[in-house]
């Protein structure tokens, strides 16, 4: 039992299966109502056996971050046996915004650090060298862990790469079998070739994803779901790993079973020459 499907980069071992918090408390705001489904979903995904967690401070403007802070101290999990991502936003990243969005999202979670901080989206006109100066501080004072970026692209991605006075742990960004955006631009080649961990955002399209021919035929052979077989897609690839997202508590534990569905090289290049 249990997912043994891991990537290390920089002595790190993360599973292949996180669980990503958008839309956990509400969607860009707090929404009270959603609380007993979404602690519903942060138990059924600790029951499961996740030890990703992936959140932002914009994620239902911070709620996020306080059900997963009770859902982790309700279960009774060691902080150093989970592993915690959260995200600054583009509009807080000058020197003491970031310092202040980390202490904000420190506090909603009710921890003492971050496993991982990313900056959540590029800013217009952003001077990194400020972000990476408070950054790297969030480091050294030990309030985060990792520090990493997400939807930047393969010049900003090396620009802010040489900013950081640690190896950048990810980018995450949208990565699924019918999103093939960030190989196209040469993304998930170079995080391959320099020990960047390629996190994979909507690897189902957010649950839309669009059933045909090729993906119902290998969900056959494997006994599995259609769902399942795009994240294990997703994952067969080095260097990658990703954070589906599900209220539902089946769907919860597929995801994480897809972790353990081997596909066959002919399976894996099928999928891949879809369009």
């Amino acid at each position: 039992m249990g997912n043994m499907k891991h990537e290390t980069v920089h002595n790190i071992t993360l599973p292949k299966i996180g669980f990503g918090a958008w839309r956990i408390g509400g969607n860009s705001s707090s929404n009270p109502a959603l609380d007993s489904k979404s602690l519903t979903a942060l138990r059924s995904a600790l029951a499961a056996g996740y030890t990703h967690f992936d959140t932002a401070e914009s994620y239902a403007g911070g709620h996020s971050e306080e059900l997963i802070g009770q859902a982790i101290r309700e279960s009774g999990m060691k902080r150093e046996n989970v592993f915690i991502t959260s995200k600054v936003t583009e509009s807080h990243l000058k020197y003491d915004h970031v310092l202040t969005a980390c202490a904000g999202s420190l506090r909603r979670l009710k921890m003492d650090y971050l496993d991982l901080y990313l900056i959540h989206w590029p800013g217009t006109g952003t001077n990194y060298e400020e972000t990476f100066r408070a950054l790297n501080k969030l480091v050294r004072d030990g309030k985060v862990k990792h520090l990493g970026v997400s939807n930047f692209d393969l010049k900003l991605l090396k620009q802010v790469q040489k900013l950081s006075e640690t190896p950048l742990l990810t980018n995450q960004v949208p990565f699924s079998v019918s999103d093939r955006s960030y190989v196209e631009n040469g993304v998930l080649d170079y995080c391959q070739q320099n020990e960047i961990l390629l996190t994979a955002y909507s690897p189902v399209d957010q649950g839309k994803l669009r059933s045909n021919k090729a993906l119902e035929a290998i969900a056959k052979a494997h006994n599995a779901t259609i769902f399942q077989i795009a994240l294990a897609w997703v994952i067969s690839h080095p260097r990658v790993i990703t954070i589906p997202m599900s209220f539902n508590p089946q769907h919860i534990q597929e995801n994480f079973d897809a972790a353990e569905i081997e596909l066959t090289s002919q399976e894996i290049n099928s999928l891949a020459n879809l369009k």
